[in-house]
């Protein structure tokens, strides 16, 4: 009988349903028929009862994962997105404040604040800090061209868009969470579902809205595997709780440090070590630890070398890295914070949005002359949100600006570490999360130097270097 042939193709959605390719997948655990053969068996009313019966009645959910959904969401808020964003396995990405330049009336207003006698504060703080951004455009924009002047040839508008993100990463830090903003989503039914019920159990009205239309263009395209993602009354409760529980807590001062290494591994070096000993030996992890304990440095360095030293620009290292993990409590502006959150494989637990840890000022505004101007609408946002946290505490966050503080946990392995230093720290990025990145990277260093000297962000300018050249002040 001859050898079977290698056969690899794409079950296209141009042809198939998310729903209808998921089934074809699942069913190869028990049928031997090809790909092909199932999926032409198959109509979207017979997916539809393979996934009532097993995704719904049986709960096997990995179904849903090969159902996948491309979602376009727009005109949300930037707080929206946050808890939209916070799915780890979704795939995002959203209208860039470096990049593309906001309108004054692209701003969202809750509809608990629209009927109150505090709207028109709030109309107030939202023009006074989309004027602020837009008219600290042209001075940092003039000033940014003096710093960084046209190049022989070049023509305005390649000069502008070469320095374009240079004076808008300085005036962003005016928006609010409230800007509206786009965002492109793709997640496979599973995440999808998952996410969905974490919307429409937020305590933002607006939230919740974006969760049931969501759901509902979801379920053209996936009617039986979201139809039954509802609000979790435990994520509610559970919120609530917690945070009555948070605020009885005594209060505290300001943090002594931006980002502080809470929790580590002091044995990091010789477990990661024992760890790539164990993926490429036979001994037991107990074995490979005891046998790297009684290496002399030298070895221990070659042996790092061999795990680390032939690393290229483009290589991803190895996962080994990942038994190493670090925690940080971190304060950051919201502007920097939003770079961050994007670092998914992280465990992030950011605490509300407040004006209560101070704001940043990028020395550019001051440079070009807007410190006073930008500070006065700081303030103006500060007091709006005093105002409005009072009756509203979670609405209150829409008007609080990028250049406000932030603190958020942040839990990461050392391959993800590899990758944000790296990433967040090279010179393109935005300087404020180039500043936590630095400060991630320098605490990384202290604590395990001869893993960090393999990270490639070490020749980086040092966190307090960016923070003097980017911040007249940083809270």
């Amino acid at each position: 009988m001859p050898e079977p042939q290698r056969d690899i193709y794409l079950l296209s959605p141009k042809a198939l349903s998310p729903e209808t390719i998921a089934v074809a997948f699942a069913k190869t655990s028990r049928s031997p028929d090809s790909f092909r053969d199932i999926a032409a068996a198959l109509s979207d009313e017979k997916s539809a009862q393979f996934h009532e019966r097993w995704v719904v009645g049986y709960g096997h959910a990995s179904v849903a994962e090969h159902a996948v959904l491309h979602i376009a969401v727009e005109n949300v808020s930037r707080l929206a997105i946050e808890c939209l964003e916070s799915n780890r396995l979704a795939s995002y990405t959203e209208k860039s404040t470096r990049y593309q330049l906001w309108d004054l009336s692209h701003y969202y207003t809750p509809r608990v604040i629209a009927a109150s006698p505090q709207a028109e504060r709030y109309r107030q703080v939202m023009v006074q800090l989309f004027e602020g951004y837009r008219r600290s455009l042209a001075p940092v924009r003039e000033l940014m061209q003096r710093q960084h002047p046209r190049r022989q040839g070049e023509s305005e508008a390649r000069w502008d868009g070469r320095i374009r993100s240079k004076y808008v990463d300085n005036c962003r830090f005016f928006l609010p969470a409230a800007a509206l903003a786009n965002v492109g989503m793709t997640a496979n039914a599973r995440v999808l579902e998952s996410a969905i019920r974490k919307l429409l159990s937020h305590p933002l009205d607006e939230v919740r809205e974006i969760g049931a239309e969501v759901k509902r263009v979801a379920q053209a395209e996936a009617p039986t595997l979201v139809k039954y993602a509802e609000a979790a009354p435990y994520q509610a409760l559970m919120a609530r709780e917690l945070t009555a529980a948070a605020e009885r807590l005594p209060s505290a001062g300001a943090p002594s440090a931006p980002v502080t290494l809470i929790d580590y591994d002091p044995a990091a070096e010789v477990n990661f070590l024992a760890a790539c000993l164990y993926r490429y030996g036979s001994r037991s992890l107990e074995q490979c630890r005891a046998a790297v304990v009684e290496m002399t440095p030298g070895d221990k360095q070659a042996l790092l070398d061999s795990a680390l030293g032939g690393l290229g620009q483009y290589d991803v290292p190895l996962r080994e890295l990942e038994h190493i993990t670090y925690t940080f409590d971190a304060v950051m502006d919201q502007g920097g914070y939003f770079e961050i959150k994007r670092h998914r494989m992280m465990t992030q637990s950011p605490q509300r949005l407040t004006c209560d840890l101070g704001f940043a000022v990028p020395r550019s505004l001051e440079l070009a002359g807007w410190r006073a101007d930008y500070e006065a609408a700081m303030h103006a946002a500060a007091e709006a949100y005093q105002r409005l946290q009072a009756d509203w505490p979670d609405e209150a966050s829409y008007v609080v600006p990028n250049g406000f503080n932030r603190r958020v946990l942040l839990t990461l392995n050392l391959r993800e570490a590899f990758h944000l230093c790296e990433l967040r720290g090279a010179s393109t990025a935005h300087f404020s999360v180039r500043r936590t990145a630095g400060q991630i990277y320098a605490l990384i260093a202290e604590a395990h130097p001869a893993l960090a000297r393999y990270m490639r962000c070490r020749d980086n300018p040092a966190w307090p270097e960016i923070e003097a050249e980017y911040f007249a002040a940083v809270g």
